[in-house]
């Protein structure tokens, strides 16, 4: 896969979490990973591999497919 679409997957993660009214840091703790590779995956620094993209998604209450969507 192509940076862009690291992107735009961070981009949608960060969103979704707004959304939800959580910071990075409270999410990275929902997901037992740090706050550092939380960040880092927001920016598309650190690609998650598709177990994390699938706890993401389950800790955002969404869908991988909705994350994925743009």
């Amino acid at each position: 896969m192509n940076s862009e679409f690291y992107l735009k997957l961070g981009q949608n993660i960060k969103q979704r979490r707004k959304e939800l009214g959580l910071t990075q840091q409270q999410l990275a703790d929902k997901m037992n990973i740090s706050l550092n590779f939380m960040g880092k995956i927001e920016v598309a620094f650190s690609k998650p591999s598709l177990d994390t993209l699938i706890e993401i998604a389950k800790a955002l209450d969404t869908s991988v497919s909705n994350l994925t969507k743009f």
